[in-house]
């Protein structure tokens, strides 16, 4: 994980936010790749979503919802964990955890076992952040920020079943913001107060609800394994009775073995008629389905994969991160899927003469209207290959005196290490075929 968080801040993909002035604990930026990198996969959930179905329309609902939307759902009530405070060092830490957290006067112990500690009974701790809205703060004017993007569907169920035109079974997805207090964040973005979540509620005929819950949790596993993770990096586990939501019937985790072990990567829920039905109550809604064909009338049930774009990332930069040696020296390598790589060519003169600069600028403008390109010409070649490894590019153009000569390029494989020439007049449609081809990642055969 060092390593990881090393290669972030120096290729700018993740660093802490705020760091002129000492940080916020356990916030964290995006530069550049980190943006590009989370977008990719951001749109790979979308695809997978939207434009390989018929079933699933999308929504993005506020951040701000009425302060009666967390009574309905549960959160005022059961959204919390078991907090402790040490009298003698001022730390708080989860009180399930304390023997996964280190005390914060004697890291090589857990909270409780110095002889100086001193804990307080655990009490609970909503998760939830408070602000108000409006000029004048007073209770009546307290809102909370969103602590998952699912409430927002489920308000919005019936404006959408009316204009989308889709009946059970469908979904309805969104990408957004969420905002959890947590008591003991870290391991880098793995668990942050601020995240952004991948969330999709499939709402079916109740009967159908467990052979859709299977359908789904299959369907989710694949698709972080056809984006390249490695099989024996991922496992299902479904949940015991005594660790379920309030809210659900049935849910297993999606776990991927992380440096730090195995831990959640996506949840999928089966969340029976819970939300819809509370939702109903509290607003005096009705919130079900009328079926004309069979003159049914039914609340639906509803099945939830919700992921963690945040936790995906670095899922993927943890997958792909690599090291070997080539020419008696390391070579660090991030053997992301193309699809997911920030940048998919990177475009290098050989030197910075003789015309060579002005035909890779030539090709350069040519390519980023098809992919996502870079233009260097910074350093030597061997260092510019190395920086494109490090970010994950799995192809390079290189410009040289040929090039000049016969209008043909270097086409350099990040993975293999493989050279190809290429005439400049079919690049683009050569890195669109690559790009577009089944890819497995190299370290499957390490």
């Amino acid at each position: 994980m060092e390593k990881l968080v090393s290669l972030c801040k120096r290729r700018g993909f993740i660093f802490p936010t705020s760091e002129i002035y000492g940080g916020v604990g356990s916030t964290y930026d995006y530069g550049h790749y980190g943006v590009l990198l989370k977008s990719a996969v951001k749109e790979a959930w979308w695809r997978a979503m939207l434009r390989e179905r018929e079933d699933i329309v999308a929504i993005d609902s506020a951040i701000l919802q009425h302060p009666r939307t967390w009574e309905a759902s549960g959160h005022l009530a059961n959204f919390t964990d078991p907090l402790v405070d040490c009298r003698f060092c001022g730390q708080r830490f989860r009180a399930d955890h304390l023997d996964q957290l280190a005390c914060g006067q004697k890291p090589s112990k857990h909270p409780g076992e110095a002889a100086e500690c001193d804990l307080t009974p655990a009490r609970e701790f909503n998760l939830m952040f408070e602000t108000t809205i409006g000029p004048v703060k007073e209770s009546s004017a307290a809102i909370f920020l969103r602590p998952e993007t699912a409430q927002g569907i489920f308000v919005n169920f019936k404006t959408v079943l009316q204009f989308a035109r889709k009946k059970p079974p469908f979904g309805i997805a969104q990408v957004g913001k969420s905002f959890r207090n947590e008591i003991t964040p870290g391991n880098f973005i793995f668990r942050t107060r601020e995240f952004e979540q991948m969330e999709m509620e499939f709402f079916v005929p109740p009967s159908q609800a467990p052979e859709w819950f299977e359908y789904w949790t299959a369907a989710r596993r694949d698709w972080y394994l056809e984006l390249g993770i490695r099989p024996d990096h991922l496992r299902l586990r479904p949940h015991e009775s005594d660790e379920l939501s309030h809210y659900s019937t049935q849910t297993s985790d999606i776990e991927y073995l992380f440096p730090i072990g195995w831990s959640e990567l996506e949840g999928i829920a089966n969340r029976g008629d819970f939300d819809l039905r509370q939702h109903s109550e509290f607003s005096g809604e009705t919130l079900d389905y009328f079926d004309p064909q069979s003159g049914e009338r039914y609340v639906p049930h509803v099945i939830e994969p919700a992921a963690g774009a945040d936790r995906a990332t670095l899922a993927f930069l943890a997958d792909a991160y690599d090291e070997e040696e080539v020419e008696g020296e390391t070579r660090t390598v991030l053997r992301l899927h193309p699809r997911l790589a920030p940048i998919k060519v990177a475009v290098l003169p050989l030197l910075r003469k003789d015309g060579q600069p002005e035909l890779a600028g030539e090709v350069y403008r040519g390519l980023r209207g098809i992919v996502q390109s870079e233009y260097d010409e910074g350093g030597s070649i061997g260092r510019r290959y190395r920086r494109q490894d490090e970010i994950g590019t799995p192809w390079c153009v290189t410009i040289d005196h040929e090039s000049i000569e016969q209008q043909t390029v270097t086409l350099r494989e990040r993975d293999s290490l493989v050279q190809d020439r290429v005439a400049i007049e079919r690049l683009g449609e050569e890195i669109v075929r690559r790009l577009a081809a089944p890819w497995q990642t190299p370290k499957l055969g390490a």
